[in-house]
């Protein structure tokens, strides 16, 4: 219902709101809470896209695209090289730990400026002066590398699955890589239509699949402690194994931390969807927080249990359909039928987390572009009038996972190199921001408003996500073994200093002519 007039606000407007807005208060999904409307105000924006979520929506959204426990059984090969189940449960724990204090931290921000452009928009007005500019435009573009890289490789970690429980099914079924690059069309097409026709049915769908993600959650749970094999607590807990062949079991650990990095990031996803979200700056932070709560405790029960229902680890880890979850379900309830149906649930949520991942990279695309920060900026950043949404960026977005898709054909190597490059990517971006934000705090600086603050807390909140991410940023670039073979490689490295380097010639040649910052756009008046 446009323009409804309610007696007050859902939270107490800041004391800042104008006189007006607090005796006409106005809150609709074209404009949003009197604090969305200063927020805009402040950071110069033009309210142009529907806020048409709500808490629950949006939280549904951050679960379902994290999907923690999903993502926990869909990589549990990596662990379980690289440590050994004792070493897979305590690295998800500390990277759980790690990953909090990143998200505490960029919940504060995002409440003090809930903007679409999430990560480059903080930089560019909490960097020190002089490097505003070069360090938010670094930022924007490894943030469009980390979301666009991030639909085909969400697209390819469900069509695999499918391709597995084909597999189990059929055993004399043969992958072959054009299969997958089908799937991955078909699975992007589908997210398409959910970003495009069906986009302001998207956050009732969030309500929607949420159910399943809980409930998907307790089936497979259940399922596990009633029919799985059991381990004793002592070799679940504690064995530690260099499966891989380090040569030393804490780095073997510390390798296998890629697969709870994986299943834990995206914090961030939320944000970038800030300028569809009413009342943002008070809901999105506490959505965030609850999201990364709830996840890592699910994520973390799950593993527990199929750690303990593992079996023959070997068996496991080289099973013929390609996943360890997959073939542990099936030695629990040595059923086809039962395992298809638990194994189809991490499925649709993967389709599901796709769909979210298309409007999570849409509208970063999109404020990026408003800002003059990539080529082609005033076509990208258009929204359409009657569908309220980017929608050439949702577009471009799905032509780039197409056009990716096709990597698969000639070599699933380049193509799983180019896929994992969003970890590498997003995790620079949340260390830039977030340092930026404990330089600000080390100099003593002023703060902008916010309706949920870190205090006195906050330094040492922002320090320790620095130093956890580095960590992680670092692992992230290490093959899952040592000595690889080219196939094995992870050429990540390659690939992102590559794609940063371009970054840097474009911006020295045309970005620093038009590119100045959302800072620039600020109104200081506020």
């Amino acid at each position: 219902m446009e323009d409804v007039k309610i007696a007050e606000a859902a939270a107490q407007p800041r004391d800042s709101v104008s006189t007006e807005s607090q005796n006409d208060p106005v809150i609709s999904e074209r404009k949003g809470s009197p604090d969305d409307q200063k927020d805009m105000e402040r950071m110069g924006k033009v309210q142009e896209l529907r806020r048409n979520f709500r808490f629950v929506s949006i939280f549904g959204y951050s679960m379902i695209l994290m999907a923690t426990w999903e993502t926990v059984l869909t990589t549990l090969g990596i662990p379980l090289l690289n440590g050994g189940t004792g070493g897979a449960i305590f690295v998800f724990i500390g990277t759980a730990v790690g990953m909090g204090f990143v998200i505490v931290s960029m919940a504060e921000m995002a409440s003090m400026a809930p903007t679409s452009g999430g990560q480059y928009h903080w930089v560019s007005e909490f960097a020190p002066r002089k490097h505003q500019k070069f360090l938010s435009y670094v930022v924007g573009w490894l943030c469009v590398l980390g979301w666009q890289t991030g639909i085909p490789s969400i697209a390819f970690l469900a069509g695999t699955q499918i391709q597995g429980l084909i597999i189990l099914n059929n055993a004399s079924y043969v992958p072959e890589r054009w299969h997958g690059t089908l799937l991955i069309i078909a699975v992007a097409s589908f997210s398409i239509i959910f970003n495009t026709v069906l986009a302001r049915k998207l956050p009732m769908v969030e309500g929607t699949v949420l159910v399943l993600h809980i409930f998907g959650f307790v089936a497979i749970f259940t399922t596990m402690w009633v029919l799985g094999p059991r381990s004793k607590p002592s070799q679940v807990f504690g064995q530690f194994q260099d499966n891989a062949g380090w040569g030393n079991v804490g780095l073997s650990c510390l390798v296998g931390q890629l697969a709870p990095i994986f299943s834990l990031l995206g914090s961030d996803a939320a944000t970038h969807m800030s300028e569809e979200l009413r009342d943002a700056s008070y809901t999105l932070p506490r959505a965030m927080l609850w999201t990364a709560i709830s996840n890592s405790c699910l994520g973390l029960l799950m593993l527990i249990t199929f750690c303990f229902c593992l079996g023959d680890v070997e068996s496991v880890i080289t099973t013929p359909t390609m996943f360890p979850h997959i073939q542990i379900i099936h030695n629990a309830t040595n059923s086809h039928v039962g395992t298809t149906i638990l194994a189809s649930i991490t499925v649709i949520l993967a389709v599901f987390g796709c769909v979210n991942n298309v409007a999570t990279s849409s509208r970063q695309l999109f404020a990026f572009a408003r800002d003059n920060g990539m080529p082609f900026g005033a076509f990208l950043s258009k929204v359409q009038p009657g569908w309220d949404i980017p929608l050439n960026s949702v577009i471009v977005s799905f032509t780039v996972a197409i056009l990716l898709s096709m990597i698969n054909i000639g070599s699933t190597v380049a193509f799983n190199s180019i896929a994992s490059l969003g970890t590498c990517a997003l995790l620079s971006s949340y260390i830039i921001s977030i340092g930026c934000m404990w330089l600000k705090r080390w100099r003593g600086e002023a703060l902008l408003p916010s309706r949920f603050s870190l205090g006195i807390y906050g330094i040492w909140v922002n320090g320790a996500s620095v130093v956890y991410l580095t960590v992680a940023l670092v692992f992230s670039f290490f093959p899952s073994f040592p000595s690889p073979t080219p196939d094995l490689m992870n050429w990540n490295i390659l690939i992102y200093g590559s794609v940063v380097i371009f970054s840097l010639i474009y911006f020295v040649f045309k970005g620093r002519h038009q590119y100045v910052g959302p800072v620039e756009y600020i109104n200081k008046d506020m």
